[in-house]
């Protein structure tokens, strides 16, 4: 009777290689705006290149806060007394920014990335280097483009 190799890997080595993704190895660019950006600025930036959302950063990069394109229409939609162009150049976009971001380190693994995305409703989290600049970001697709090989 022949032995035959199974093409999958044993299922403790799938767990473990799981466990050690990381989120510097998944990344995608992010989309970021200077924090002296106007609110013209941001939206320009999320309409021309079809963005959901964009992080606002101080000189260093390091990253105050996201702003996401449904919290830019519901401005628009509250200006109801003037709304010519010239006083989204005069907001800062940083104004948008209405909660602090979840930031997460490159050797911060995967798992853990997710949860905390599932834990706190979010869509995506902003990967620092070790000083704290804006990186990349991890979100809902990366996880869902990773983790599967190793779960099934």
């Amino acid at each position: 009777m022949a032995i035959t190799k199974s093409r999958n890997p044993p299922k403790n080595s799938r767990s473990a290689a799981a466990r050690s993704l990381t989120c510097g190895q998944v990344m995608t660019r992010p989309h970021a705006l200077r924090r002296d950006a106007s609110v013209a600025d941001a939206l320009e930036k999320i309409t021309s290149h079809d963005w959901d959302h964009i992080f606002i950063v101080n000189s260093e990069r390091v990253p105050i806060g996201r702003i996401h394109a449904v919290d830019i229409l519901k401005l628009i939609a509250r200006k109801t007394v003037n709304r010519d162009v010239a006083w989204m150049h005069a907001i800062p976009a940083r104004q948008l920014v209405t909660q602090e971001i979840l930031t997460m380190k490159v050797n911060t693994p995967l798992l853990k990335a997710a949860a905390l995305m599932l834990a706190h409703d979010l869509s995506q989290l902003a990967v620092v280097d070790s000083e704290g600049a804006l990186i990349g970001v991890v979100s809902h697709s990366c996880v869902a483009r990773h983790l599967p090989k190793f779960l099934l």
